[in-house]
């Protein structure tokens, strides 16, 4: 087993829509960063949490939090580029 499987995953951040998520779990699966994202969408109620919360979380071990914000403000500072 190795160290990043003995890593408790914790909160690192809430993201704002599905395209953000989609574009950060591709740069993490690009560069080996373990983590994983949850959606707050619920069905039986539409979507509520999601206006709420946010579009979901981003959980990953410490080790990687500082890595992760980087490439999410990234990302974020990009998109609005757009």
């Amino acid at each position: 087993m190795n160290e990043t499987n003995e890593q408790e995953f914790i909160d690192i951040a809430i993201l704002d829509n599905i395209v953000e998520a989609q574009l950060v779990e591709s740069i993490l699966n690009e560069q080996n960063i373990p983590h994983f994202i949850r959606s707050f969408h619920d069905t039986a109620y539409d979507g509520l949490f999601q206006v709420q919360m946010g579009w979901g979380k981003l959980c990953a071990p410490f080790s990687y939090k500082q890595e992760i914000i980087e490439i999410l403000n990234d990302v974020r500072s990009h998109h609005h580029d757009i």
